[in-house]
């Protein structure tokens, strides 16, 4: 059952299972949410890849939908996603940034431009027995940003075959808080994995159960302003 976690007149926030994809005319999660709720359209303003699990907005009429697209566009929504990686990454925290680019088979690579870059900032914690926690935080929204960020760093995520990594009982990519102000209502919401068997990991459940507040840290400064084109 998708739990709800943020419910406000104009849009829900939901905890999206892994797995559910988007876009399913049948079963996609817009159409699970709405039997699940009994209600009837609402309108997708971002997207998770299909293994991704965690907050996802969703519009209940079109005027908000249209609120939320200007929002992404201007960047006035802040997102933070929890990764577990295979390996240590080259340095413990910092940004990657560098233009992307379609590859075969659903793949994109980074590359070393900066015309219309996606740009990921990030911490790593380290446990003594379960994969790297990596605390993310996204400046773009490019599709699959944080997995090509991730496998740049030699640390591909936990369950991500296709940049790399064993298979694993799920994709270790959550997104795990969302932060704006939406007409003067400062919303900040949060929520934890919904499923996966490290993620249950006694060292990554205490870390979740105290971890800091990711608007607190101090983030690596980047100098790169947005043009208008660059969306979300």
């Amino acid at each position: 059952m998708t739990e709800v976690i943020f419910n406000h007149s104009d849009f829900l926030i939901i905890n999206k299972p892994c797995g559910i994809t988007m876009h399913d005319a049948q079963a996609g999660v817009v159409q699970q949410v709405q039997s699940a709720l009994g209600e009837s359209g609402l309108h997708l303003v971002h997207r998770l890849d299909d293994g991704t699990s965690g907050c996802l907005i969703l519009a209940r009429n079109a005027r908000a939908a249209a609120n939320f697209e200007v929002m992404f566009r201007q960047h006035q929504i802040q997102k933070y996603y929890l990764a577990l990686v295979e390996k240590k990454p080259k340095k413990k925290q910092g940004t990657v940034m560098g233009d992307m680019k379609n590859r075969r088979n659903g793949q994109h690579i980074l590359l070393k431009t900066k015309t219309n870059p996606a740009i990921t900032q990030f911490f790593s914690y380290g446990f003594a027995d379960a994969p790297r926690m990596m605390l993310v935080k996204p400046l773009s929204g490019k599709t699959h940003q944080i997995r090509v960020a991730m496998k740049s760093l030699g640390s591909p995520i936990v369950g991500d075959t296709l940049y790399g990594a064993a298979p694993a009982d799920r994709l270790y990519l959550h997104a795990w808080g969302l932060d704006f102000d939406y007409q003067g209502e400062s919303v900040n919401v949060f929520c934890q994995p919904p499923a996966g068997e490290y993620f249950l990991q006694p060292p990554i459940a205490d870390w979740l159960a105290c971890a800091p507040a990711p608007q607190t840290l101090n983030w690596p400064k980047t100098n790169f302003k947005f043009e208008q084109n660059n969306v979300l």
